[in-house]
């Protein structure tokens, strides 16, 4: 019997991310492969938006990010951004990988 996509998709991955980005369009593609064999429930947020403000005020200058929490965790809070574990500006599927093998394996 196998897992259905659901169960294997233990991790969460927000990429706070903006247009015309050059650094957000390889972290996209990063994660796009790392999907295909290590299934991650995804949300983009564009900082730019209105109603992303607060991360706007957070990340203006530092997107590409990353914040990697457990599926089951509430959605992320700018208060509590720098409690979140995370990656910046650069990074490999491997780097990815294993910060959501730390994640998945906290308490």
């Amino acid at each position: 019997m196998q897992a259905t996509s659901r169960l294997l998709q233990s991790a969460r991955i927000t990429l706070f991310t903006r247009a015309n980005c050059g650094l957000c369009d390889s972290a996209k593609s990063v994660l796009s492969r790392l999907q295909t064999t290590r299934p991650f429930a995804y949300r983009e947020v564009d900082i730019i938006k209105p109603e992303a403000q607060a991360w706007r005020d957070l990340y203006d200058f530092d997107v590409p990010v990353i914040h990697i929490s457990k599926s089951s965790a509430p959605q992320e809070d700018p208060t509590l951004a720098s409690k979140a574990a995370k990656l910046m500006h650069r990074f490999t599927e491997e780097e990815v990988a294993a910060k959501m093998r730390t994640v998945e394996e906290s308490s």
